[in-house]
């Protein structure tokens, strides 16, 4: 802790310590018990200024100030018919606007069922394309096509 610390401390917070940083009270409080001299004129004048601004007491406001703000204070204007027509209408157009939104949407469903059931149905697929390699092939393949020196050959 410098001189010029305490001298801060003590001018901006004060003589009492509870006000000072905390982080900051012990080195300070060490400083002024080693430099007891000048700790003392710091704390005095500081002690002076502290008591003078105690003293200072800001008296309340008397009945007229306070009647005067009251009096100038904005007020909330009171609801007219035609703002609450104008509330009943906003809250129409909202309800139009959800009904044309729930309007479209069915009308787009039943377009889309109407495009997809509409049309011809499709055919079914011929039945060569249903077997797999492990079913066999649905072709007419003699044994003796595939073994030639099979019984009932041809060749």
């Amino acid at each position: 802790m410098t001189p010029e610390r305490f001298h801060t401390l003590v001018a901006a917070y004060g003589a009492d310590p509870q006000r000072w940083p905390q982080h900051e009270r012990d080195d300070a409080l060490e400083w002024a018990r080693a430099h007891r001299a000048q700790a003392d004129a710091l704390l005095d004048e500081a002690m002076e200024l502290d008591s003078w601004l105690a003293r200072d007491m800001v008296a309340p406001p008397s009945r007229a100030c306070f009647e005067q703000i009251v009096a100038g204070a904005p007020v909330k204007p009171a609801l007219t018919p035609v703002s609450a027509a104008k509330r009943r209408s906003f809250w129409w157009s909202g309800a139009a606007f959800a009904g044309v939104g729930l309007a479209g949407a069915l009308a787009g469903a039943l377009t889309i069922s109407l495009v997809v059931l509409g049309g011809p149905t499709p055919a079914a697929p011929h039945e060569t394309y249903l077997s797999t390699s492990f079913g066999g092939t649905s072709s007419d393949w003699s044994e003796s096509t595939l073994n030639p020196g099979a019984e009932g050959s041809d060749e």
